[in-house]
């Protein structure tokens, strides 16, 4: 059965925040607010709870999923940089945006599976900051899954769909319906690949 809270995106809890990464690290998926629409996550470090993330998503091991971190200063560590992105990110993030990087060799198996491309979001949102950085490491995490091109804003729709697949739902809310912003540097000239919520004029 799906817990769910209700957490402050501007002063949540912290031992709400605690709670949440304790069942992070013993395998469990959680469902948060970031900046855009609420995100489906688990501990990239476990490979059980990864699974569960491309079940509950329904696709394959080659699905683009993305890292999400507090800042951008652990993101080399896990992805390679071009300079040119490198500028980029450090002017629009924190930030409503997808950067699409080559892969770093440091990923775990159990997400690589001959990836070489890996998303990277660093989102305007104190939820995810403070899970981060209790946690310690990015959070794999994806969209929660409603269709081909739709989002869940409803916290309580969630967990009414997937009452026996999430472990914890922290409530923030109605969210806003657009997704990122999401830019390719893994090609040259680098390319937008969706116009969502992160303004493109501030691309360029």
């Amino acid at each position: 059965m799906a817990e769910l809270q209700i957490v402050d995106i501007y002063y949540p809890d912290r031992e709400q925040i605690l709670h949440a990464v304790d069942i992070l690290k013993n395998g469990g998926v959680i469902v948060y607010p970031t900046d855009t629409i609420y995100g489906l996550a688990a501990d990239i470090l476990n490979k059980e709870a990864v699974l569960k993330i491309f079940k509950i998503k329904k696709v394959s091991k080659q699905k683009l999923l993305s890292l999400i971190f507090s800042d951008l200063k652990g993101i080399a560590d896990w992805a390679h940089i071009p300079n040119g992105a490198f500028r980029l990110m450090r002017r629009v993030l924190p930030g409503q945006y997808t950067f699409i990087l080559p892969a770093s060799k440091e990923l775990p198996k159990s997400i690589v599976q001959k990836r070489t491309t890996m998303g990277v979001r660093v989102p305007d949102s104190e939820v995810v900051r403070r899970l981060i950085d209790e946690l310690g490491r990015p959070l794999l995490s994806s969209s929660v899954p409603k269709g081909a091109d739709d989002y869940f804003t409803d916290p309580g729709e969630i967990a009414e769909r997937y009452n026996h697949e999430i472990d914890l739902i922290l409530d923030g809310g109605i969210m806003p319906t657009l997704p990122s912003t999401v830019v390719d540097f893994t090609v040259d000239p680098p390319e937008i690949l969706r116009e969502g919520a992160g303004d493109v004029n501030a691309l360029f």
